[in-house]
């Protein structure tokens, strides 16, 4: 008798697919014609991109989304942003769940897997309270936004406030405004902060969300020293997003306090709350309210590095990850100091995370050099330009330097699978190390030193 082929894939595999399936799926829904606005034909490889984008939350488009699909196409990019902000496993978890369907373990495997958590207790109540919480963030940003779009755009302006809410929570960066983002709105204090505060808050990840709120109800009565008993992991991340969020606004406000092309025009509050604007977006988002090109060198560069660290894990933005970057700046400081331990905020950090985050930063760091050389094999652009590109997109930013519109079909397909490597490639490093193998060494090989730096 001839054996069955089985493929058993592990829950990383099963995570990977989704994405994919999901892409395609979009990709082909896209391409149709009762999605497009009358008399609009596009290629399929921009409807790949364009479903990539949205379902990797990135934001770069290849075509102007707000002219080439109808209501209908629009709502299926809507759709491909929650599924991609919230994760493929976590929106199939909870279709199961309000269908009364019990989860099995090999379910719940996956969606811990998915969220990054350390354990399987509570895991259906932690997805029910993020769903929740979307829901309520995502609602109090949309009527944030009617305040200035419904005056603007009348009945319509409601759609565009929805749609901005949830793109800018699941911090994806697209929006039907037109084809200058939010420029209109560089004054706007309303859209400015709603924005902001819905990136920043996607952002942190719902780790965090619950720990404060927790921490919070628990010792309410004591007051900020609650903020004490926090989590290593929800300080590490707040900490870093607060430090990012204030250098990155004053490192752009002196790169550009004088350009004429950007924050010179503007008196200082005005100023301050563009850098501010342009601190938060590159942490993932993707909106702009001054055109990217238009930026020093210095202020590109910024973002540059911002982009590459991205938001807070197991969150909606992408990203090597802030822990990631505290992690490997503690580790580093540890080594300068002759330290045994790496300690923060007096809690040891295990080695064990050190070299999960040097996997992390030097997967993104291969992917990015790899991508920039091939993008300079089949594009005509500035160095600069190239590398915004291939960072923003492997970091799954969506800014660009005007660039992503005059790529032909070899730079689309870059773009493409660098947004889609961006997307599950940290996911995917994470728990590469906690996969268990087959064949272990039973010899070690002798130790040698080695000279370094």
């Amino acid at each position: 008798m001839k054996k069955s082929l089985r493929f058993h894939f592990s829950a990383t595999q099963k995570i990977i697919l989704s994405f994919l399936v999901v892409v395609l799926i979009g990709s082909v829904l896209l391409s149709l014609p009762f999605t497009l606005q009358p008399g609009i034909d596009i290629r399929y490889i921009d409807a790949l991109f364009t479903a990539t984008t949205a379902t990797c939350v990135t934001g770069l488009t290849t075509v102007p989304i707000y002219a080439t699909w109808n209501t209908l196409g629009h709502v299926i990019i809507l759709f491909l942003i929650q599924i991609g902000g919230l994760g493929v496993i976590a929106v199939l978890s909870f279709l199961m769940m309000s269908l009364k369907k019990k989860l099995g373990l090999n379910d719940r495997v996956i969606l811990q897997n998915a969220f990054n958590l350390n354990t399987l207790s509570g895991l259906v109540r932690f997805l029910k309270k993020v769903f929740l919480g979307t829901l309520i963030v995502e609602l109090t940003g949309a009527l944030m936004y009617m305040t200035v779009f419904v005056p603007a755009y009348g009945a319509k302006g409601i759609w565009y406030a929805v749609f901005t809410s949830v793109s800018a929570f699941c911090n994806a960066g697209i929006d039907l405004l037109g084809p200058d983002s939010l420029s209109a709105y560089v004054l706007n204090p309303v859209v400015n902060f709603t924005t902001a505060f819905l990136i920043i808050i996607g952002g942190l990840g719902f780790i965090v969300w619950w720990d404060v709120i927790e921490v919070c109800k628990r010792y309410h009565r004591k007051g900020v020293f609650a903020l004490r008993r926090l989590t290593l992991h929800s300080k590490l991340a707040l900490s870093a997003t607060g430090i990012l969020l204030l250098v990155g606004t004053v490192l752009i406000l002196m790169f550009d306090f004088h350009n004429p092309d950007t924050l010179g025009p503007y008196n200082f509050p005005e100023k301050l709350m563009i850098s501010f604007f342009q601190s938060t977006t590159t942490r993932t988002a993707g909106f702009f309210t001054i055109p990217q090109q238009h930026f020093s060198n210095g202020s590109a560069f910024v973002s540059l590095l911002f982009m590459f660290i991205g938001g807070s894990p197991v969150g909606t933005a992408g990203g090597i990850k802030t822990v990631t970057f505290f992690v490997l700046a503690a580790s580093v400081l540890a080594d300068i100091r002759n330290q045994n331990q790496i300690s923060v905020f007096n809690r040891a950090i295990p080695r064990q995370a050190v070299s999960r985050s040097l996997a992390v930063m030097g997967m993104s760091f291969s992917i990015v050099l790899i991508s920039t050389l091939l993008l300079s094999f089949t594009t005509q652009a500035p160095a600069l330009d190239i590398l915004y590109e291939t960072v923003s997109a492997t970091a799954t930013v969506g800014l660009t330097r005007n660039l992503t519109g005059t790529l032909g079909t070899a730079g689309k397909l870059i773009i493409t699978c660098n947004m889609f490597l961006g997307r599950i490639g940290p996911i995917s490093l994470a728990f590469a190390f906690q996969m268990r193998h087959q064949n272990k060494n039973l010899i070690s090989n002798p130790v040698e030193e080695i000279s370094i730096g």
